[in-house]
């Protein structure tokens, strides 16, 4: 017999053959994988920003709809020294962070209710699913309707458009968590509450974190889509104005702080999610 100790605060007694077949998986896994997806993908990048360079300097785009990457990053920097693109993201990230931290407050605790009791599954499912398959952007206009068009409006679609990612896949964390453990912490006598935060809550955490990638860039793309609809600030509103001004350097230059600020917020959820399951050796998550 052996113990599986590596979820902290308890100990269970399972049969050796079993402790043996979880960990050897891991450490496989974790050597198979390793960490060096970010550097295999430069080469790619590089060709990508080459060929925008190159494209409108010969003539296949438009320059002036398209212009040479040289050019967007100097419109960059123009913004970035006049305080311009500070102010704007500043605004947007306020907006997107208030909108999926109401989201994280209300999907995971319900998440893990539905999860872990069938009765509550049954009488939330039907809800759930009806309105997690409406599009936040043909409800935009209704809640622009209904809030107006300062910042609840934008809050609130945030809030929904992140809400459903984090509740799908705490449901799905809960639901994956092995049988055997819980049978054996409730063997122990083990409470509701320390079965859920000794247990459930850790065994979830990879999928709570995999929702949370998909609702950052949710709760981003929809705050940055409100904000072109009805905003006199933010990212979207500096996009959507370049736009009509014919600022195409301007334009792109918002576009790709937005997608750098994507990008750092998903390397940070992937970093939190190697450090909050490393109890048990679980290094494989990699950003898409």
């Amino acid at each position: 017999m052996a113990y599986i100790s590596e979820k902290p605060g308890i100990g269970i007694r399972l049969p050796s053959i079993v402790a043996g077949s979880a960990a050897r998986p891991a450490r496989k896994h974790k050597t198979a994988r390793g960490d060096g997806t970010f550097s295999y993908g430069l080469p790619l990048l590089f060709l990508f920003f080459l060929l925008w360079e190159i494209a409108p300097r010969l003539g296949w785009l438009n320059p002036i709809f398209f212009p040479p990457l040289s050019d967007v990053c100097r419109s960059w920097i123009g913004l970035a020294q006049s305080g311009v693109l500070a102010k704007h993201i500043g605004i947007s990230l306020q907006r997107a962070a208030i909108g999926f931290g109401l989201a994280t407050i209300v999907a995971v605790p319900l998440g893990f209710l539905i999860g872990r009791y069938a009765l509550f599954e049954k009488i939330s499912d039907l809800l759930v699913q009806t309105l997690r398959n409406t599009s936040q952007f043909a409800l935009l206009p209704v809640f622009i309707l209904l809030l107006g068009i300062g910042e609840a409006s934008k809050i609130a679609i945030t809030f929904y458009s992140s809400v459903f990612f984090l509740l799908v896949n705490t449901i799905s964390g809960v639901k994956a968590v092995d049988p055997l453990l819980l049978k054996a912490a409730r063997s122990m006598g083990t409470s509701d509450v320390d079965l859920f935060r000794k247990v459930i809550l850790p065994a979830s955490i990879p999928s709570i974190v995999a929702g949370a990638r998909l609702a950052v860039k949710s709760s981003i793309f929809a705050v940055i889509g409100a904000e072109m609809l009805a905003a006199k600030s933010g990212l979207g509103y500096l996009i959507q104005q370049s736009q009509l001004m014919m600022e195409t350097g301007d334009m792109y230059a918002g576009i790709l702080t937005m997608t750098l600020i994507g990008l750092v917020v998903n390397y940070l959820l992937v970093w939190f999610e190697r450090w909050a399951t490393s109890w048990k050796g679980q290094s494989d998550a990699s950003p898409h």
